[in-house]
């Protein structure tokens, strides 16, 4: 979780009376942090109210969207080669629920070179977030790959 992901949710979440930010549980990805740690990390940064939701689900995301009777799905981009890998999937998503539509939010410019693959490798080498995720992930990171 860095300050573009922070970005994105803070402005989704003025435009819908109800956020579910949706952590994917998926066994064949080894991911740094368990659903249950990036759950509780993503509670402490943004709450869990009724406005916003933190949960985890397995499966296709426009099942879980449907389920929450949701009408769309944010994701951020940042770049051409963000686009080129979500208009797929935005398009499969269409097929499957028709009613469900994706949104796309770019991030703040100072935020757009994040990526959460980028921030995991700095934190692994001992680099310097500062500014970058904040100080509850800095903490986290420092267990976790120290």
């Amino acid at each position: 979780m860095h300050n573009g992901h922070l970005d994105l949710i803070e402005r989704a979440r003025r435009l819908f009376d109800v956020l579910y930010i949706a952590v994917l549980f998926n066994d064949q990805k080894r991911a740094l942090f368990s659903v249950e740690e990036r759950i509780d990390l993503l509670r402490d940064l943004v709450g869990d109210s009724d406005d916003c939701r933190v949960e985890s689900f397995s499966g296709l995301l426009v099942d879980y969207a449907r389920e929450k009777g949701a009408i769309a799905v944010i994701r951020g981009l940042r770049s051409g080669a963000d686009f080129d890998y979500e208009l797929p999937m935005t398009l499969m998503n269409r097929r499957l629920a028709p009613g469900i539509d994706t949104i796309f939010l770019l991030p703040a410019p100072e935020w757009i070179y994040l990526s959460s693959r980028l921030t995991k490798e700095v934190g692994s080498l001992e680099g310097d977030l500062t500014g970058v995720v904040p100080p509850l992930v800095v903490e986290a990171l420092r267990r976790k790959l120290g």
